[in-house]
C-alpha cells in the first residue's frame, strides 16, 4: 500500500543521509595519493617540498573540515525549508553538491589542492542541510505507525554509505594514484539522481499543511503519497497542530534554548542523540586497526575486515529499523547505551592484559564487533528517529539546527582531538566513552517518556509532566497552551 512512501525514502536517501556515509569513509583510502599530491603541487609552486608536519596539517583539515560544512549545513535548515519548502530546500542541496564534486574532479587538473579543500567543504554542507532535511521530509510524510522505520532509513542509508564508500575505495576498484579525482568526485552522481527523482515527489503534506495553511494540496499529496482515499485522521491531527500554533512564527533557535515548555525535549536531544560523537563509536573505526595488527591480520587484509564492519553496523542498523516501532525507542536507546558502556569496560581490561595471553587479542576482536553490533540495534538508529518524535512543526527546524551543532562541533573535536587523547591516555580512552554511555543510558531510561504509536501532540502532553513537574500545573497548563507558541 506504502510503495511510493518507500520510494520517497530511497530517493531522500540517495541524497540525504548516503552522501554522509560516503563522506565520512570514502575520505580514508585516498589519503596517501591526495598527501603526495599536496606535496607535489607544493613543490612546484614553491620549489621547496612541504614539511611533514604541514602535510599532516592539511590532510587532517582536508578530512576535518567536513564537519565545518555540515555544521553551517545545520545552520541553514533551520530557515531555508521553513522558507522555501523541503523540496527546494534539497533540490538547492543538491545543486551545492554537484558544485563540490566537479571541484574534486578537476583539483588534480588545476593542480590545486584548495579546490580539494573548498570541494570538502561544500560537501560538508551538503551532507548537513541533506541529512536535516531528509529527517524533517520522512517525518512530516509518514503515518505514525510507520514513523520510526521510516525515519530509521536515514540511518540504514548511512550505514549504506559508509560501506559503499570503503569498497569504491578498494585499491582493485578506484583507490588507485590516477583514480582518486574521480573517487572524491563520486558523490555527484546520487546528488543528481535525487534532484532528477525527487521532481515527481510532491512537498512534504504537513508543511503544506501547517505553515503554508493549504489544506487542499496537502490532503492531495497525502492520497497521493499513502494511496488512501480517507486521511481525515491525519488531517485532524495536523489540525490540531495548526490551531495550537496559530499567528505564531516558526521558533528561532533562542526560542527553543530559553523555552520551559521544550526544556526536557532538548536535554532530550543532545545527550543521547546529538551527543552520539561521544559513545566512541570513532574511536572503535579507529583503534580497530591497530587491534586487528595485533592479532596478526596482515596489512593488505585490513581493508576488507574495514569493510567487515561497515557491514555489521549496516545488518543491525536494518535489524532495528524493524525492531523499533516493536519495542520502542526507550528501551532499544538506554538498553543498548548500557550494554555498550558495559563492553567497552571489558574492552578497556582486555587492551591492557593482550599482552599476557596470546588469545586475548582475537576476544578483542569479537569485541569490538559486539560494541558495534550494540551501536547498530540501538543507539545509531533511535538517535535518527527519536528527534522526529519530539518537537511540534514550529519548533522542529530550530531543533535541528541544535542537534546539527552539537553533532558536527563534536564530529569536528572528536576528529581533531583524538589522536591526541590516545597518544596520552592509550587504552584507557574508552573510559570517556563508557561513562559518557552510562549517564545517557542511565538519563534515557528514567526521565524519557517513550514515543513509539503516539502522535506529537500526545508526546508533548508526556513531556509537560516533566517540564512542569513542581509547579502550579492548572495554572502553567492553561498559560502554556495559550501562550503555546
Amino acid at each position: 500500500q506504502y510503495w511510493r512512501l518507500y520510494l520517497l525514502s530511497l530517493v531522500l536517501g540517495i541524497g540525504g543521509s548516503f552522501q554522509y556515509g560516503i563522506q565520512v569513509s570514502v575520505i580514508a583510502s585516498p589519503a596517501v595519493h591526495v598527501q603526495s599530491f599536496v606535496n607535489h603541487t607544493w613543490l612546484q609552486r614553491y620549489e621547496a617540498p612541504v614539511s611533514d608536519s604541514t602535510n599532516q596539517l592539511i590532510w587532517s583539515f582536508i578530512a576535518a573540515v567536513l564537519s565545518l560544512g555540515a555544521w553551517v549545513g545545520a545552520i541553514h535548515s533551520g530557515s531555508l525549508p521553513v522558507t522555501y519548502g523541503r523540496k527546494k530546500a534539497l533540490l538547492f542541496n543538491n545543486v551545492v553538491a554537484v558544485v563540490a564534486a566537479l571541484l574534486m574532479l578537476f583539483s588534480h587538473m588545476a593542480g590545486s589542492f584548495e579546490m580539494i579543500l573548498l570541494g570538502r567543504f561544500l560537501y560538508g554542507y551538503n551532507v548537513g542541510l541533506g541529512l536535516s532535511v531528509h529527517l524533517m521530509y520522512l517525518g512530516e510524510c509518514s503515518p505514525k505507525k510507520l514513523r520510526g522505520f521510516l525515519t530509521l532509513t536515514s540511518s540504514i542509508f548511512i550505514g549504506f554509505g559508509k560501506v559503499m564508500g570503503q569498497i569504491i575505495g578498494i585499491k582493485e576498484i578506484m583507490g588507485t594514484e590516477d583514480m582518486w579525482p574521480y573517487l572524491l568526485a563520486v558523490s555527484g552522481i546520487p546528488a543528481i539522481l535525487q534532484f532528477v527523482m525527487l521532481l515527481f515527489f510532491p512537498e512534504t503534506p504537513r508543511y503544506l499543511y501547517i505553515d503554508k495553511g493549504d489544506a487542499e494540496s496537502s490532503t492531495k499529496a497525502l492520497q497521493w503519497l499513502w494511496q488512501e482515499e480517507d486521511v481525515k485522521l491525519e488531517l485532524v491531527d495536523m489540525q490540531k497542530e495548526r490551531e495550537s500554533a496559530q499567528g505564531e512564527k516558526a521558533k528561532t533557535v533562542l526560542d527553543v534554548l530559553r523555552s520551559h515548555c521544550v526544556r526536557w525535549q532538548l536535554l532530550t536531544l543532545a545527550i543521547p542523540c546529538a551527543g552520539i560523537q561521544f559513545c566512541g563509536i570513532n574511536a572503535l573505526y579507529f583503534y580497530a586497526f591497530d587491534i586487528f595488527r595485533e592479532s596478526g591480520v596482515p596489512e593488505n587484509q585490513m581493508h576488507y575486515l574495514a569493510i567487515g564492519i561497515g557491514a555489521t553496523e549496516l545488518i543491525t542498523i536494518t535489524l532495528c529499523s524493524f525492531l523499533i516501532d516493536r519495542a520502542g525507542r526507550k528501551k532499544l536507546m538506554g538498553i543498548g547505551y548500557l550494554l555498550m558502556g558495559l563492553t567497552m569496560c571489558i574492552l578497556t581490561v582486555m587492551l591492557s592484559i593482550k599482552d599476557l595471553y596470546a588469545w586475548v587479542p582475537y576476544v578483542n576482536i569479537s569485541l569490538i564487533f559486539c560494541v558495534i553490533c550494540i551501536y547498530g540495534l540501538g543507539p545509531s538508529g533511535v538517535s535518527m528517529a527519536l528527534p522526529a518524535d519530539l518537537f511540534l512543526q514550529a519548533w522542529r527546524p530550530s531543533a535541528y539546527v541544535i542537534s546539527g551543532t552539537i553533532n558536527w562541533l563534536g564530529m569536528f573535536l572528536v576528529g581533531m582531538l583524538f589522536g591526541y587523547v590516545v597518544e596520552g591516555l592509550g587504552q584507557f580512552c574508552f573510559l570517556i566513552f563508557v561513562a559518557y554511555s552510562i549517564f545517557s543510558a542511565a538519563f534515557m531510561l528514567y526521565f524519557v517518556p517513550e514515543t513509539k504509536g503516539k502522535t506529537m501532540v500526545e508526546i508533548m502532553e508526556d513531556f509537560n509532566k516533566l517540564n512542569y513537574k513542581n509547579r502550579n500545573t492548572d495554572v502553567e497548563r492553561t498559560n502554556y497552551l495559550a501562550t503555546k507558541f
